[in-house]
């Protein structure tokens, strides 16, 4: 079993601090350059399952008819679309250039561009409400980002994120996750050491998160659902397709390696067997807090 940073998604379970001095920079970097390649295997496979949270998410940050949104890590442009059915007024924004291409193709009435979450192009107080589905553990410095979303809020308006629960019930992505622990990969130095993949999946680190960056009422609920997947090569395939740090990880490793991870893989993912392929685990977190009026 590998040490606690061997996974650049931290130790198996994301919980354990990591032991490699974190590149915040050149993770940003890294997530920023593989997100431009990313964009169309995201949405193809992620799609049905991410917006299955937007609800909840939008529910958490009050956003209604009327609301000014800022939808961070915008992707495909899902949770702005929701917005928008909502009557709320929304931009949308990602650091990755082909993110916010396909969400304007996907959405041409919605406004979106690209920025960096961690030195936003906005005033302060932009904002009656700020929203990232799944953005914090794609960020080298989480507890800037927070306090960066949190500026552009106007007094009274809430911020709401949510990110994967732990590999063991987020098992659409645990399984691959535990396999690649389980064959002993380790991380290569193209792949920047960032912080834990997991870390948030604790529910003490998110309300710490919240109320560092300066807000009140904080509150953490999980969303808990089945994600149908047809096979093992389904799954598979939309996960070295729509994601970075486990795709990096695995391709890095020699062929063997390679090999005894989709070993541990097909026999992980044999739990979830039915007549008509794969029920998987899916849960995830979101939080979400106040800007108090001073």
């Amino acid at each position: 079993m590998p040490d606690a940073q061997a996974l650049p998604y931290g130790d198996p379970h994301g919980m354990a601090p990591t032991q490699t001095p974190i590149d915040p920079d050149g993770f940003n970097r890294f997530e920023a350059a593989a997100w431009e390649q990313r964009s169309e295997g995201y949405h193809n496979f992620f799609a049905p399952i991410t917006t299955q949270v937007i609800e909840p998410l939008l529910d958490a940050a009050c956003v209604e008819r009327g609301t000014r949104v800022l939808d961070a890590a915008t992707g495909p442009g899902y949770v702005a679309a929701a917005c928008a059915v909502r009557g709320a007024d929304v931009l949308g924004v990602d650091v990755a250039a082909e993110m916010v291409s396909l969400a304007r193709r996907l959405r041409p009435e919605i406004e979106f561009q690209q920025a960096d979450a961690e030195q936003l192009p906005f005033a302060d107080g932009s904002f009656d409400a700020v929203v990232a589905n799944f953005l914090i553990p794609h960020v080298g410095r989480p507890e800037r980002v927070a306090a960066e979303l949190v500026r552009v809020l106007r007094p009274g308006g809430k911020l709401a994120l949510s990110m994967w629960d732990a590999p063991g019930r987020a098992r659409l992505l645990g399984v691959l996750v535990d396999a690649a622990a389980e064959a002993g990969a380790q991380p290569t130095a193209d792949i920047p050491p960032g912080p834990p993949f997991f870390r948030f999946s604790e529910e003490a680190e998110l309300v710490r998160l919240l109320d560092g960056a300066g807000l009140s009422d904080v509150a953490v609920r999980t969303v808990a659902f089945t994600h149908r997947v047809a096979s093992a090569d389904a799954l598979w395939q939309g996960l070295m397709g729509g994601t970075v740090r486990i795709r990096a990880l695995v391709l890095a490793q020699p062929q063997a390696e390679q090999a005894r991870i989709r070993t541990a893989f097909d026999r992980l993912v044999r739990v979830h067997a039915t007549e008509d392929g794969l029920e998987l685990p899916v849960s995830v977190k979101v939080a979400s807090g106040r800007l108090e009026v001073t």
